[in-house]
């Protein structure tokens, strides 16, 4: 199995890949995960063989520009340099599984890579089963026939499409209204989420565990947090601030120095689940992976969604979420402290435990690819 992703923002489809790599390994595939994002950590994915591409990342001018990790923007000899150590690599290995992560849903700056990848694919003597890995709810297109460009594409090049989505939450359709046309690729798996037994001797320290993933966009957020404690009915529970790994290091460290007592600012955290398990109520994000940790935890829970620079992809999912009775939802746009201690105190009056999703969405996955090779 040869399974691409990049991240370029945020880490959000990494995480994803990485859960879904490690059961892939587990269940006894061979997996090689190509990724050529900004290095993060150590990933937890088996036995997978990971080769790292040459590093991109977004510019200042957002997902229109790709720079380097010397922060220049790429030309496009550097790019063919990237695309030919790629094809290379899916050569060298002749897989018979070949997964791309959100291509070609999302990911359209990539093409100058991908496009050749999946010709050296759909023409190899040994042809890979090609399946697309995409998140149950996506970004709304506004550019004209760019739903279609990504059917035409699906249709010439891929023979599964997997949904890693619930489809009683919410349906692919919501969110690409032209899914009809490739219905007979799409399966949904379920929710991609971490496995169950994360809560061993798990201390129940209660008070307010706040994150934003990555980090990148989330500095609104905490600052929003740090006036919202007096107001809150958790006032004098401890708070914890998981900032993240792409917050900018001047910004972390004004968050420290205006921490009060009681209220403990941290950049990242491997246990990350674990502390969802033992807060009182989790304020964050509503990134598809967070939402998949806090939903297998069972925390009350606000998501904050970002809706900055057209995005709507998280403002759908926590709209979802709130109207469900599984959580209390606010927009980055309009957030005050006000807002966000009143949120908090309604969070955790829910009566969440009624509610069940499909949460084994990358075991599904292994086993939707090893009956479509067997």
């Amino acid at each position: 199995m040869f399974y691409y992703v990049q991240h370029l923002l945020g880490i959000g489809h990494l995480r994803r890949a990485e859960l879904l790599c490690k059961e892939f390994s587990e269940t006894g595939f061979s997996v090689t995960l190509v990724m050529g994002g900004r290095s993060f950590g150590k990933l937890n994915v088996g036995g997978t063989e990971i080769i790292r591409l040459p590093s991109l990342a977004v510019g200042s001018d957002g997902f229109h520009q790709l720079i380097d990790c010397n922060g220049s923007a790429v030309d496009e000899a550097w790019k063919c340099a990237r695309s030919d150590q790629l094809c290379a690599a899916f050569e060298e290995r002749s897989p018979n599984i070949l997964i791309t992560e959100a291509f070609p849903f999302g990911r359209r700056q990539m093409r100058f890579e991908l496009n050749p990848l999946l010709e050296m694919a759909h023409s190899s003597k040994r042809r890979p089963l090609t399946v697309c890995s995409v998140r149950d709810i996506l970004k709304s297109e506004r550019k004209l026939g760019r739903a279609e460009e990504t059917v035409d594409t699906i249709s010439e090049f891929y023979d599964l499409v997997l949904v890693h989505g619930d489809p009683n939450f919410v349906r692919f359709e919501n969110s690409f209204p032209l899914a009809s046309k490739i219905s007979d690729k799409i399966r949904y798996t379920g929710i991609v989420a971490p496995s169950r037994n994360i809560a061993s001797n798990i201390i129940r320290t209660g008070g307010v565990l706040v994150s934003a993933g990555g980090g990148a966009v989330g500095q609104a957020l905490f600052e929003a947090a740090l006036g919202a404690r007096a107001m809150s009915q958790f006032s004098d529970h401890p708070w914890r601030f998981l900032v993240g790994p792409n917050l900018e290091w001047g910004t972390f460290d004004a968050l420290r120095r205006a921490a009060p007592n009681g209220v403990i600012v941290e950049r990242y955290r491997d246990d990350f689940r674990s502390l969802l398990l033992s807060c009182d109520v989790s304020v964050s994000q509503a990134g598809y992976n967070t939402v998949a940790d806090i939903l297998i935890a069972g925390t009350p829970a606000v998501f904050v969604a970002f809706d900055g620079d057209r995005e709507n992809e998280q403002p759908r999912r926590a709209r979802i979420l709130e109207e469900l009775g599984r959580a209390e939802s606010l927009m980055m746009s309009g957030l005050t402290p006000e807002r966000l201690a009143i949120a908090i105190d309604r969070a955790v009056t829910k009566d969440v435990a009624n509610l069940k999703f499909d949460l084994f969405g990358a075991r599904a996955s292994a086993d939707i690819l090893a009956s479509a090779i067997a």
